[in-house]
């Protein structure tokens, strides 16, 4: 090969196949070694060089100088190093130059393939390099074949896999149509193997197993449900997130369906939800036909829990929220009757999504609901006092109504506390309270008989 054709096959690597000269010229000579170990064995001590300036490949064989050769993979006699070098020496090495044109056609065509798989191999990993930074990016191709359900798309350098676990239920493509959809995530063939508990990635596995198995890697795989992909096409529209004036707090999405976003203004002259509506709506519905007309509902941010609950089930008018448990953060709802269908939403959609998107377990009820049972509370409160002696049924509705809903809180009462209450004298009072603590007494003796007897 001459110099300026071998320099312009390497310029041309570099350029069409994104690989470095170095890389290019360090994978000939390991190719030229690996095929010369074929002719001259597996244990020859070789070397290759490529000398650009020259336009010459060079092989060399380091030999040990002996008396009696044993192994003439290793060693040479001294009669032949001195051809080779009149000052060799027993005990010395040599080095012999060897003649790259004196290649059977099988060497030299073992050099190719060896040649071959290395370019491919660096053309996989500068790929994985060029693409692992760029998970979370929008990305367009085209449908170049379907693989069972999955989609292979054709990114030009390279294709990608669009899984059907992140393909929007309703949409459906053919051969050749053009899909917009984010990178989720960048898998090298090391990765596989250890992927082992997660159902999604398990599932990107499968996808990645199924293609040709001459793509070894890099696995792009591609996301039109991901809160990312949402994220990205809101960016595009909005300018205000991309300036970080407008801040996203959370997403949660049904694909295709309904989605909820928690924006956030960081200027008190901006308010989120117009701005991200745009003018009209223009800007929404550009996001919004992206997303097979995936309905968006903005949620302004709080930093007050129960007001974030209450907006997140947006479109539903709320009455109230109740935090029933911080550290579970379960939340109780109450909305208005014909608002309890628009709060629940079908499926339990609305609810689900206001729950993911919040982080919180919301539970939702109609003041109705809530009447109802606090009407059934009341009664077994009171069926429950008027059996304790000295109350009755009068007395009990008296006393329900007035907050003590329980035994033991009567118990603990003082006499002029309870005197207060209409048509409750002193003695009375008194009544009700020892009433009250012997009804307790006669509870906690039959539990005690009850404990014995099943010991």
């Amino acid at each position: 090969m001459q110099n300026k054709d071998l320099i312009f096959a390497l310029e041309s690597l570099e350029r069409e196949k994104n690989i470095t000269r170095e890389d290019t010229l360090k994978t000939i000579e390991d190719a030229l070694v690996s095929a010369l170990r074929k002719n001259l064995g597996r244990n020859a001590l070789l070397s290759a060089h490529v000398d650009l300036e020259a336009g010459s490949i060079e092989a060399y064989q380091t030999l040990a100088v002996v008396e009696e050769v044993s192994n003439p993979e290793v060693e040479i006699s001294l009669e032949e190093a001195k051809l080779i070098d009149p000052k060799a020496k027993i005990g010395k090495d040599v080095i012999k130059t060897l003649e790259v044109s004196d290649f059977s056609r099988i060497a030299a065509q073992i050099a190719k393939q060896v040649l071959i798989q290395k370019i491919r191999g660096i053309e996989r990993d500068n790929l994985y390099k060029e693409f692992k930074p760029r998970e979370g990016e929008i990305v367009t191709g085209l449908v170049r074949r379907f693989s069972d359900r999955d989609i292979i798309v054709d990114l030009g350098k390279t294709e990608a896999i669009f899984p059907y676990c992140e393909q929007i239920r309703k949409e459906h493509f053919t051969h050749g149509s053009r899909i917009k959809a984010v990178i989720e995530k960048v898998l090298c063939p090391a990765d596989l193997p250890t992927i082992k508990n997660d159902s999604v990635l398990n599932r990107y596995k499968s996808a990645a197993l199924k293609l040709d198995k001459g793509q070894r890697g890099p696995y792009i795989i591609l996301s039109r449900t991901s809160p990312t992909f949402l994220k990205e096409l809101m960016k595009v529209e909005i300018p205000e997130l991309s300036d970080n004036i407008i801040e996203i707090k959370g997403i949660y999405r049904d694909p295709g369906f309904r989605a909820k976003v928690i924006v956030k203004s960081n200027d008190n002259n901006v308010d989120p939800i117009g701005t991200c509506v745009g003018m009209r709506g223009i800007r929404i519905r550009a996001v919004t036909g992206e997303l097979a007309g995936e309905k968006i509902d903005l949620i302004n941010y709080s930093d007050d829990v129960s007001t974030t609950i209450m907006n997140a089930l947006s479109p539903a008018k709320v009455l109230s929220v109740r935090i029933v448990d911080v550290q579970a953060k379960k939340a109780l709802v109450i909305v208005p009757d014909d608002q309890l269908a628009i709060a629940i939403g079908r499926d339990w959609q609305n609810v689900n999504l206001a729950s993911k998107v919040s982080g919180w377990e919301i539970e939702v009820k109609s003041e109705s609901q809530k009447n109802q049972e606090g009407a059934e509370a009341a009664a077994l409160v009171k069926n429950a006092l008027a059996d304790v002696p000295g109350i009755g049924p009068k007395l009990a509705e008296v006393l329900t109504k007035a907050g003590f809903d329980s035994v033991e809180k009567i118990a603990k009462l003082n006499p002029e506390h309870l005197a207060t209450l209409q048509g409750v004298g002193e003695k009375t009072a008194q009544k009700i309270i020892d009433g009250a603590k012997q009804y307790l007494e006669s509870n906690a003796e039959a539990e005690n008989d009850n404990n014995q007897e099943n010991k």
